[in-house]
């Protein structure tokens, strides 16, 4: 946990002068997403609210926006804790998902697209590959997607997928073998990619499609291993 506090400190100046609940929400949601916090971590409010220096009754209320977007759950007399996904919550996500994603897509018109996010994404998860550092490939192929969203210029649809791909996180924190489940989509991200540049918007969204259907197998198989592995 102490880590994980370190770095929330260095996020403390993204609160300004005028620290919100909605602020430290934002900051939280984004550590969630980018594996700070896994799946069943207790969150403590003396630890962040003194890293992010904040009331306690702002952190409050940013759990409970939290818990609203089903991120957190409370538990009496326990706390507030990271939430840990069941099946049904993963086919949910990935059902959001290729509504949204591929309806995005099909919807982009005529190209050139400013696919510049886009491509720093696959780049990043390049590299994030080289130095065989798996974890930050799975946050890779999360900008991937959003930044795959963001080409609709939608700021309802960006805040809708915005909580959707910090619940993949919470997903992809289940899988014993990260190397295994992200390595394959290095190449389908670099695709998609190339599809966009070349103006194929039909043909990107026909690898998006069978991407998604495909990850989802692979993330449901490992949850219904771990369900039945477990005590």
């Amino acid at each position: 946990m102490a880590e994980q506090l370190t770095g929330l400190a260095d996020d403390r100046a993204l609160l300004g002068r005028t620290s919100t609940a909605e602020r430290v929400s934002d900051i939280l949601r984004s550590r969630i997403a980018d594996g700070y916090f896994p799946p069943g971590t207790r969150l403590s409010e003396d630890g962040i609210g003194g890293a992010l220096g904040v009331s306690r009754n702002t952190l409050r209320e940013a759990f409970r926006l939290l818990t609203h977007e089903r991120l957190l759950v409370h538990e009496l007399n326990r706390g507030v804790f990271v939430r840990v996904l069941t099946i049904e919550d993963v086919e949910d996500i990935y059902r959001t998902r290729a509504l949204v994603e591929c309806a995005v897509v099909r919807g982009l018109g005529e190209p050139p697209y400013a696919l510049e996010g886009l491509a720093a994404a696959v780049a990043e998860g390049q590299q994030a590959a080289s130095a065989d550092d798996w974890k930050a490939v799975g946050t890779a192929n999360i900008h991937f997607h959003r930044e795959l969203v963001a080409l609709a210029g939608s700021e309802r649809t960006d805040e809708l997928m915005r909580s959707v791909f910090a619940e993949l996180r919470l997903a992809f924190h289940v899988v014993d073998d990260p190397h295994a489940l992200h390595e394959p989509y290095l190449a389908r991200n670099r695709e998609i990619l190339e599809s966009l540049q070349g103006g194929d918007r039909r043909g990107a969204e026909r690898l998006l499609e069978t991407y998604l259907t495909d990850s989802l197998e692979r993330v449901v198989e490992v949850y219904r291993r771990r369900v039945d592995s477990a005590p």
